[in-house]
């Protein structure tokens, strides 16, 4: 099968995770008989050094005519946001890049490997019971894409934020929240603010009424602020979650712990078209950029998903994550995940995944 893939690896570490998935994706080429050609882009800090923008009409042509984009991180020191290069460069880019292409579903599964499981915040009886859950979140609405102002003088300002939501957009996240649920554990939490907000309220009805297609699915609906903590007490009892835009944000990075570090976690974009972006979920951590020790398994497992979801590769997909299973099993470990043990680098960790994909090697 031949595909078309648009590599924006961006800033930070993006450059030194994006060539481990870029060598474990010339593995899966290898093996099975595919043709992947990767057109590269700019974007984030890394396009305004050469166009002046971050999401430059370059990568915006470049991306249109590809079948997936494989997305690294963007965003620069802390210390440095207000410089041009990094003022409002994830809005300028990866909330711009969303907007652009209607991605409104995004996929950030949380899975904790035996392997890792000292690594796991939560008590080991907790842990013991397995963590395997999808957070589904929609990416189209809610606050983030509302009117917001700030007036007034300095000890007299005021803000302003505006959340809204359609109710068809509710229905689409929701939809794919339980075709997902189907070939999991049959099961949907769907996380609001009903109490309070209008915009929950419609939420509530608008899940409550497509559950109804799907007779073979358990939906639950959870408060966001008791959610929060039910998912520290029993993630085990959690396989779909449902949320909005906010809460899907905060929720997914709460999760994100059980893992053992950001740096494990892949996630997808997806628009009505199926058309998807696929990046990690470490960001781009411009404070080790450049040594070689960033966690390279969740742009990895990014690319995984991108062979499932856009290319039907389910074989391929299985492969990879095998693949990392086994190089965690072997006792591999970056820095991130290492808990005081011996770590390994970006490159390493990456070659022996290539490795253990069906035995092969670089």
């Amino acid at each position: 099968m031949n595909k078309k893939i648009a590599v924006l690896a961006g800033d930070g570490i993006g450059t030194e995770i994006m060539a481990e998935a870029l060598k474990v994706l010339r593995k899966i080429e290898e093996i099975f008989g595919h043709k992947f050609e990767y057109v590269e882009g700019l974007i984030g800090g890394s396009a305004w050094e050469k166009y002046g923008e971050h999401f430059p009409e370059e990568t915006v042509s470049v991306s249109e005519n590809t079948d997936a984009i494989l997305f690294g991180s963007v965003g620069g020191p802390v210390d440095k946001q207000m410089e041009p290069k990094w003022k409002n460069c994830e809005t300028n880019s990866i909330l711009a890049i969303r907007k652009h292409f209607n991605f409104n579903v995004n996929l950030r599964p949380v899975k904790l490997y035996s392997a890792l499981k000292d690594a796991c915040v939560l008590r080991s009886d907790i842990v013991d019971k397995g963590i395997d859950m999808l957070c589904v979140r929609e990416l189209s609405q809610d606050v983030y894409f509302g009117k917001h102002e700030m007036s007034g003088e300095v000890g007299m300002r005021h803000a302003f934020d505006e959340m809204s939501y359609d109710e068809k957009v509710i229905e689409a996240i929701a939809h794919a929240a339980f075709k997902a649920a189907q070939v999991r554990k049959k099961k949907v939490t769907s996380v609001d603010k009903a109490n309070v907000l209008n915009c929950s309220k419609l939420w509530r009805e608008a899940v409550t009424n497509v559950a109804k297609n799907y007779p073979d699915c358990v939906l639950e609906h959870v408060l966001v602020d008791n959610m929060s903590m039910q998912v520290l007490k029993r993630p085990g009892d959690f396989d779909v979650i449902l949320m909005p835009n906010m809460f899907g944000d905060i929720i997914s990075d709460e999760v994100s712990v059980f893992a053992g570090s950001l740096g494990m976690l892949p996630s997808a974009s997806l628009n009505e078209r199926g058309f998807g972006l696929y990046e990690p979920s470490s960001g781009s951590a411009p404070d080790i950029a450049g040594k070689g020790i960033a966690n390279p398994i969740g742009q990895i497992l990014s690319a995984a998903m991108m062979l499932k979801f856009s290319f039907g590769m389910t074989e391929e997909h299985d492969a990879i994550l095998n693949a990392v299973e086994k190089t965690l099993a072997e006792g591999l470990r970056t820095g991130d995940i290492a808990d005081g043990g011996k770590a390994v680098s970006t490159s390493e960790m990456g070659n022996k995944i290539v490795e253990n994909l069906r035995g092969g090697k670089i």
